[in-house]
């Protein structure tokens, strides 16, 4: 019997039981739906983070004090384990070769008034090349320069966020803020960058490191840091920067690998933990929902051991004239295929429907890949295979003489 054939009978047999047939398919159609939306969103999850985490700087290696490694414990922030003298160190490109720009930070958060308006904000002191490390830019005015170090100048650059929060004329350049009871002159805006691990990062004030030592140092000693930024001349040398940076700070602090008084964290380690864990997310919940798939195939299963039994007459009859048994196995065969099919083009559809409306509704992009749509019809087609596999066998031994003489 010809493919064609075989497909037409199939089909003939599928709209004799609609509805019956429907609720198969809605089974198939709504675990291919749930699968296909929630690999969507944990890749899309995926892409968020490693773009959230890209927005922090290019090519970033970040030194903090501490270490991870002593007892599980990084000491804080007044541990005093960086200086400033350890980020001019850093700088010198005869010690580091792969490291473009260093920025040390002193951070700390403070409130910041303009008449009786205040806002509590992040600042941080630090040097003009954190703009190139950060990966930021200036939308107003202009950034802190060197000049504004060799003077001890009371100037800052605001975030957008704060801004907003301290001026109702929308614009802070050229105005004055007051800092801990000491006036600065605000001489630039930087541009929105967003939130990033629920951190606003255009909520910030940026002052000279110089300036604001002093006053952001909470009793730590006089050139302590709270971390220091390093930009990798390239992306593939950020390995590189990173082994001439923990080298020379070994070095410098008089450590071994065994009693090592910082960390250093990368770019790449930072995208490989949070892939890590999106993609262990996305493995549980795509494997719960993996079990409607499974209720499908099952759905599938049922209707052709049901099938199986109602036809019992026509296949002892086509067996009495001449049908062989893989025939027989074929169109129950070809039926649970189509079943699963119909239900797996129709999960895509919604899946992408919900794709391109999700988004808008939780504010989490969702991103189906072609690949992943035809692992989704791939499994359909398995799933009604295996359901199918009993039945048709089942049809395909029947006794002719036995099928005739049922009910």
């Amino acid at each position: 019997m010809r493919w064609t054939e075989t497909l037409r009978i199939a089909l003939d047999a599928i709209r004799t039981h609609r509805m019956r047939s429907l609720l198969t398919v809605l089974g198939i159609w709504i675990g291919i739906a749930s699968v296909t939306l929630i690999v969507g969103l944990g890749q899309g999850a995926q892409q968020a983070v490693q773009a959230q985490i890209s927005s922090l700087g290019t090519n970033l290696l970040v030194i903090t004090p501490g270490s991870t490694t002593n007892a599980g414990v990084r000491a804080g922030r007044g541990s005093a384990t960086l200086t400033m003298t350890d980020a001019a160190a850093l700088a010198d490109r005869t010690v580091a070769p792969d490291v473009a720009h260093v920025a040390p930070v002193l951070s700390s958060s403070t409130v910041l008034a303009v008449g009786a308006t205040t806002w509590t904000t992040s600042v941080t002191a630090t040097t003009p090349d954190w703009l190139s490390v950060r990966a930021r830019s200036v939308a107003a005015g202009r950034f802190i320069t060197q000049a504004d170090l060799d003077a001890d100048a009371h100037v800052v650059v605001l975030g957008a966020t704060t801004v907003d929060e301290l001026f109702a004329t929308g614009t802070g350049v050229g105005q004055d803020v007051t800092i801990d009871g000491t006036p600065y002159t605000v001489v630039g805006e930087l541009a929105v960058t967003g939130t990033t691990a629920g951190l606003d990062q255009d909520d910030i004030a940026v002052l000279p490191i110089t300036t604001a030592e002093q006053s952001l140092s909470n009793g730590a000693p006089s050139g302590t840091l709270s971390s220091i930024f390093l930009e990798a001349t390239t992306e593939t040398r950020l390995s590189a920067a990173y082994q001439e940076a923990y080298a020379a700070l070994l070095t410098r602090h008089n450590v071994t690998a065994d009693n090592v008084d910082f960390s250093i964290a990368s770019q790449q380690s930072l995208v490989q933990a949070a892939t890590t864990a999106t993609q262990i997310l996305t493995v549980l919940l795509g494997g719960i929902a993996g079990i409607s798939l499974l209720v499908g195939g099952i759905g599938v299963m049922n209707i052709m051991l049901v099938s199986v039994s109602e036809r019992v007459r026509e296949i002892g009859l086509r067996k009495a004239l001449g049908a062989a048994p893989e025939v027989i196995r074929t169109q129950f065969l070809m039926e649970a295929c189509v079943l699963s099919l119909a239900g797996g083009v129709l999960g895509l559809c919604v899946g992408y429907l919900g794709a391109a409306l999700l988004p808008s509704v939780i504010g989490q992009p969702v991103t189906i890949s072609g690949p992943a749509s035809l692992g989704a019809l791939g499994v359909a087609l398995v799933v009604g295979i295996v359901a199918g596999v009993y039945p048709a066998t089942r049809a395909a031994r029947l006794a002719p003489i036995d099928a005739l003489r049922s009910e």
